[in-house]
């Protein structure tokens, strides 16, 4: 009876500290990939084929958050920057990004493009994403530009703060026009986001060509020649629950609901696509390369949940 009743306990204890672990996402998201409850992420390391480090990259990896630079004014529909925040971006002599008309190889891996992209470690806050991929291509192509000067660029809809509903049709989210700004609270509301379209006039303003592209020849195209292509997707390119955006004026606009995010095509061959990812080890996901390889079919199936959502950047030709 003492034995029954020793291992009674025992089993008690672990299976408390079992769930006490599992309060940490950390632990709760690797249980689930033991458990197969849910799939690993389909990603292949790579060692970073980063640009040299500049005073610029090297400045903006060491940066910490001061302060917010969330709209304080009155609520609009689209906010628009106070006069005079484009001042703050410099261009840099940009580095020479030629174009790939015969394979690349890097790191013993062969590409038919592959463009040397900047990195930083982490995103700069929570829900940025969309702000820190374009960082990536500022930098890549020789702009000293910070996040914060990115945000502060881009217009943000304070109309309303993003919430979503489950419908018997799904998943609907109500927020702003993320056709023309940003929308939501980038430090704390997972749902807060922004479309390409917002992003095309802030390249263009950093003196880039932003071109909307999307489908599998667009992008290879692109990377041929040179430019880089930022685009939305989900994060880790993991499965993800379909849902509705519906602006204030009732335009709906097809995105996912939790796993949203914006990363930066950089290569590619006739199987994988090569991705700067600066979102970096995170609760969901320790292991997190900052730049990995995915297969295309993975790849198309997550673009397509972000209706094909991407922009080829490159400087104008001269």
């Amino acid at each position: 009876m003492q034995r029954v009743l020793f291992w009674l306990i025992a089993l008690a204890g672990l299976a408390a500290l079992g769930a006490l672990a599992l309060q940490s996402p950390t632990l709760r998201s690797e249980a689930k990939v033991l458990l197969g409850l849910e799939a690993p992420p389909q990603l292949t390391p790579l060692a970073i084929g980063a640009l040299p480090p500049t005073p610029a990259v090297a400045a903006a990896q060491a940066q910490r958050p001061t302060r917010t630079l969330l709209p304080t004014a009155a609520p609009t529909r689209a906010q628009t920057p106070k006069a005079g925040a484009t001042a703050t971006a410099t261009a840099t002599t940009a580095p020479t990004v030629v174009p790939s008309p015969a394979p690349v190889v890097m790191n013993g891996r062969v590409y038919d493009a592959y463009i040397p992209a900047a990195v930083k470690k982490s995103q700069l806050y929570q829900y940025t994403c969309e702000f820190d991929a374009a960082w990536v291509v500022a930098q890549t192509f020789g702009i000293d530009v910070s996040v914060d000067e990115l945000i502060a660029r881009v217009p943000h809809d304070t109309s309303v703060e993003p919430r979503y509903v489950q419908t018997r049709a799904g998943f609907v989210i109500y927020g702003g026009d993320i056709r023309a700004a940003y929308s939501g609270d980038y430090r704390r509301n997972f749902l807060a986001r922004s479309t390409g379209a917002v992003f095309v006039p802030l390249f263009e303003e950093l003196g880039l060509q932003a071109r909307p592209v999307g489908d599998r020849a667009g992008v290879e195209a692109a990377l041929r020649r040179g430019a880089l292509v930022w685009m939305k997707t989900t994060v880790d390119f993991k499965p993800w629950r379909p849902a509705t955006w519906i602006t204030p004026d009732g335009a709906e606009i097809q995105t996912v609901l939790g796993n949203d995010h914006a990363v930066v095509a950089i290569g590619f061959n006739g199987d994988v696509v090569v991705i700067r990812d600066v979102l970096g080890p995170t609760s969901s996901n320790r292991r997190r390369p900052l730049e990995y390889e995915v297969s295309w079919d993975t790849f198309m199936r997550a673009w397509g949940a972000q209706a094909f959502d991407g922009l080829a950047v490159a400087p104008p030709v001269r």
